[in-house]
């Protein structure tokens, strides 16, 4: 019979925990068709969150629940959770509760439909204007100059195979987003839909800072935008300082430009020092990365785990 595994990254969520287990409890341990393990991956909350995991753990055998000794980050937590499940397939599942229950049971039909991916895609949000906008606003760009296969509205939730999960194991990547990762792979994909709910309980901690990263992550990560940009910066100024170089050695040959010509040299040269600034920011941010990965530092640090011995070994 296949197994399940169901992934669920934890930051802050005590109050979520348990109203979560019940409905996934309740929706799925009646399915039938296949059994299913729920991996509980503590992100380095700061409040009793892993206390409430302890609890189930020990009430139900199918929960196993594992303790980052430190806030990693979503993707590194759903790396642990993948790399730590023993189910035939996985499905990322978020623990505010905002996207249904029977929509694992909708993807997981999917992949016994014989697709290695499936995706999970928005087509409606019960969210306020401002969260909407950004989303809307991070996903097109996302398709237009980065990874043209992502749903209009996004994913969040998705369902791979044990093969994918193999690959993304091996990508061994930092400061990237799993879900560029997957849709990058190229497996055989699905897509099933579903309206977001607005959040009931406990209060999102995804800020503008964790956006701003994303962003970041996803633009040097599946695009070669950043360079692309720096370059055609650079050609602009290149031909207008030939072209302005150009105006004023004919106007100095015909005596048109008095002595001091302060003011258009002090503009220029501003000019000419934020463009290389920018330049010198842009392509730090891709040595740090490169630097990043060459220290080899593992993506997680496991702290405490109920997992079995031959999978509690910190992965890389």
């Amino acid at each position: 019979m296949p197994k399940l595994s169901i992934i669920v990254p934890i930051y802050f969520n005590e109050d979520n925990l348990r109203p979560l287990y019940r409905d996934i409890r309740d929706k799925i341990a009646c399915a039938g068709d296949f059994t299913y393990e729920l991996v509980l991956v503590d992100d380095g909350s700061g409040d009793g969150s892993y206390a409430v995991m302890e609890e189930l753990a020990a009430e139900d055998p199918n929960v196993r629940i594992m303790r980052l000794s430190r806030n990693f980050g979503s993707h590194a937590a759903t790396l642990c959770g993948l790399s730590h499940c023993t189910g035939d397939c996985a499905v990322l599942k978020s623990a505010d509760m905002q996207e249904p229950t029977e929509l694992l049971l909708d993807m997981y039909a999917s992949w016994r439909r014989g697709n290695n991916v499936v995706l999970a895609a928005r087509e409606g949000r019960e969210e306020s204007a401002g969260q909407t906008l950004f989303a809307n606003a991070y996903y097109w760009m996302v398709r237009k100059l980065a990874l043209k296969d992502m749903p209009p509205n996004g994913f969040d939730a998705f369902l791979v195979d044990r093969k994918v999960i193999e690959v993304l194991e091996r990508m061994d990547e930092r400061n990237s987003a799993i879900t560029g990762q997957i849709l990058w792979s190229g497996f055989t994909t699905d897509v099933v839909y579903y309206t977001r709910r607005a959040r009931e309980i406990g209060k999102s901690r995804w800020t503008l800072k964790k956006k701003i990263r994303l962003v970041t992550d996803t633009l040097f990560s599946f695009s070669t935008l950043p360079i692309a940009l720096v370059s055609l910066v650079g050609a602009l100024s290149f031909f207008g300082a030939l072209i302005w170089s150009l105006v004023v050695l004919v106007s100095r040959l015909m005596d048109r430009i008095p002595v001091s010509g302060f003011t258009t040299l002090i503009i220029f040269n501003l000019f000419s020092f934020g463009v290389t600034m920018v330049t010198l920011g842009l392509l730090g941010g891709y040595l740090w990365r490169a630097f990043e990965a060459s220290r080899n530092r593992p993506a997680y640090i496991v702290e405490r785990s109920n997992a079995a011995p031959d999978r509690e070994e910190d992965r890389r």
